[in-house]
């Protein structure tokens, strides 16, 4: 407990990243994108699957570029052409190339990289203080199913995906995620405390698919962690794992009901 409780200190540096936003926030983002898609290939490495982390770090630079100079649906439709594009054409070597070579890569771009661009493109919307919530709702989710599995847990949630995980600390994550989203919209955001309940209750499942995804993945790559950067944690992987999918959650709920309410 008290390694989980310094890594997690360590990690408070990441919320003056938040708070300033902006170019910070976005190179941030990027960086977490480039190192986790490197940790995810690295584990698919371990069974002998070889994804190109060349594809990946233009298709990155690519995705980055559009938002910065470009914009617009149209722009990254094309990055989607593109990048499926180029990871068909990593079949061409076929000699040397397996379909799972291919699958791996194009899974990483999008599961890593592209999923974690979601937090600057919430920073970008006209509810920019909204992208708080993506981790609140994926650490207040991850602080409070642990703590709640530590003291109460009985009922297995997943044994053969995450054999520590019960049900009950499932329960108090979701309450936790609700609490914190509530607290924060009743403080900073009152007019929208509703829709952040809801982002809230929303956060504390999805972020839990989230990390039980990454546990699917390294049990099927055979690894523990996709590295050891962060003590207690890992990698930035399974540091983020829930933040790839609450990041995308939140930013489709803003675009697809907050703004057409408004």
């Amino acid at each position: 407990m008290k390694t989980r409780i310094l890594s997690a200190l360590i990690m408070l540096p990441l919320l003056i990243i938040v708070l300033i936003g902006g170019d910070v926030l976005l190179i941030a983002c990027l960086l977490v994108g480039l190192m986790g898609v490197r940790e995810f290939f690295n584990g698919f490495k371990s069974m002998g699957v070889k994804p190109n982390y060349i594809i990946a770090y233009i298709s990155a630079g690519g995705l980055y570029f559009i938002d910065i100079f470009c914009g617009g649906s149209e722009w990254y439709m094309l990055w989607i052409f593109g990048t499926v594009l180029l990871c068909m054409l990593y079949l061409f070597n076929i000699e040397h190339r397996k379909l799972e070579d291919a699958m791996a890569t194009l899974t990483g771009v999008f599961y890593v990289i592209f999923f974690s661009f979601h937090i600057t493109l919430v920073e970008q919307t006209d509810y920019s203080l909204m992208v708080w919530l993506i981790f609140i709702t994926a650490f207040g989710t991850d602080i409070m199913a642990y703590f709640s599995g530590y003291l109460l847990g009985k009922h297995k949630l997943c044994p053969k995906i995450s054999p520590k995980k019960t049900i009950e600390g499932s329960v108090g994550g979701m309450l936790g995620s609700i609490v914190f989203s509530g607290i924060f919209g009743f403080i900073l955001m009152p007019e929208l405390l509703v829709h952040c309940l809801i982002i809230g209750a929303l956060g504390g499942v999805i972020s839990q698919l989230g990390d039980l995804t990454a546990s699917i993945f390294k049990r099927k790559m055979g690894i523990k962690d996709y590295g050891n950067l962060i003590p207690g944690h890992g990698g930035i992987l399974d540091r983020f794992d829930s933040v790839l999918f609450t990041a995308p959650m939140i930013y489709y709920y803003i675009v697809l009901i907050m703004e057409n309410i408004a």
